[in-house]
């Protein structure tokens, strides 16, 4: 069984019930993600070892955010056990013209304040053939960006592949600082992952005439911002979301996949949103699980999609579809009749 490994933040979301507000709602839903723990999930329920590394706290709360990994089949032998904060964040979803909204309380929180000598990658990487973590990681603070670094240095002297999902956080932290710390450890990452904003937002490279907020994407300006990540940082390929909102209920969703100096683009597909949390890393993790399997560019980018596709469709942070369906949908299998 082919091994991954990911590395990131695994946080407490709390959300309202259905679509009530914020200053409306009396309770909240409490589940876990964070996106490099999402990747995991999707590796393992397609068969792969998924390995997810981080810090939590040894409290309840700590072992509950451990044991939502442990029921998909995720192995957590290798996270860190200490610190006090598990960190938060609260979800309001959107409905119709109005956005979902996201809301952080992970300062201080025990990954953000854990140090580089806790994580022993010669262990953590044995037998793996990948590893993948996001720009939200090393935005966190503290030690983090440093941990990052170490990691995909190792990662590379052991002929481990590479990815990373750009994920820009306005939040966490400024452009100008992505862009100097992501520029460092880009040097060392295989497989690029991004969205319609990323690229522009951390390294400055735009696509042209697309209009993000108003649901118009050029697909030839998204070719040349993956040529020109390419040639910046001499990646083998460089994976691209691609996102047409209408609202915050419908949307269009495809992808392109650049990879030896040819663009490969996926179908796309009308989703009718039923949780958007989490869209992303289900692509990243259909297309770590179809390079790992040795699928062609072409088949990688509809596998990816297609998974993403199926996420959305699914409440919470973790993409709980198995293999079998992901490929019911490539396969053409869209309509959503019951299965019997």
């Amino acid at each position: 069984m082919k091994k991954a490994v990911t590395f990131g933040e695994l946080m407490l979301r709390l959300a309202p019930e259905n679509y009530l507000r914020f200053v409306q709602s009396e309770k909240y839903e409490a589940t876990f993600g964070g996106a490099e723990a999402n990747v995991a999930v999707s590796l393992a329920n397609y068969g792969i070892n998924a390995a997810f590394v981080t810090k939590l706290p040894a409290h309840e709360i700590g072992q509950a955010a451990v044991n939502s990994l442990r029921k998909f089949g995720v192995d957590t032998s290798y996270i860190i056990r200490g610190g006090e904060r598990v960190g938060i964040y609260y979800c309001e979803k959107g409905a119709s013209q109005r956005p979902s909204k996201v809301i952080y309380d992970r300062a201080h929180s025990a990954i953000a304040e854990a140090m580089p000598d806790e994580f022993d990658w010669d262990k953590i990487f044995d037998g793996a053939e990948w590893f993948h973590f996001t720009g939200i990681t090393p935005a966190l603070g503290g030690k983090t960006a440093e941990i990052c670094l170490e990691a995909v240095k190792k990662a590379r002297e052991k002929g481990i592949t590479v990815s990373c999902d750009l994920n820009f956080r306005k939040k966490l932290w400024s452009k100008e600082k992505a862009g100097e710390v992501m520029g460092e450890i880009c040097k060392y990452v295989d497989y690029c992952i991004a969205n319609e904003e990323d690229a522009k937002d951390v390294f400055g490279i735009q696509a042209e005439n697309s209009d993000i907020t108003g649901g118009k994407l050029d697909r030839d300006g998204y070719v040349d911002v993956a040529k020109k990540l390419t040639e910046k940082f001499d990646f083998k390929g460089v994976a691209i979301t691609l996102r047409e909102s209408k609202n915050a209920f419908d949307n269009d969703w495809s992808g392109m996949f650049y990879t030896d100096k040819k663009a490969y683009f996926s179908k796309k597909y009308s989703l009718h949103i039923v949780d958007r949390v989490g869209g992303g890393d289900s692509f990243g993790g259909g297309l770590i699980f179809s390079l790992l399997s040795g699928y062609e560019p072409q088949a990688a980018i509809d596998f990816a999609v297609a998974a993403s596709c199926l996420k959305h469709s699914i409440e919470g942070d973790y993409n709980m579809v198995s293999l079998s369906e992901v490929l019911a949908l490539t396969g053409g299998d869209g309509s959503g009749r019951v299965q019997r």
